[in-house]
């Protein structure tokens, strides 16, 4: 199950429906801002491959 800190969680809310769908669906721990940049690059490379 993911984890979104309450800290990120504002930056997070703001994202597409799609994008939040898809960052839930890899159980990942986002703690910290930096913890988001990096699924979100990880999707984006995903995407160009």
């Amino acid at each position: 199950m993911s984890y979104i800190s309450s800290s990120v969680r504002p930056k997070f809310d703001v994202l597409s429906e799609g994008l939040k769908n898809q960052i839930l669906a890899r159980n990942v721990q986002i703690c910290t801002i930096h913890d988001l940049i990096q699924v979100l690059e990880d999707i984006v490379k995903e995407g160009q491959e």
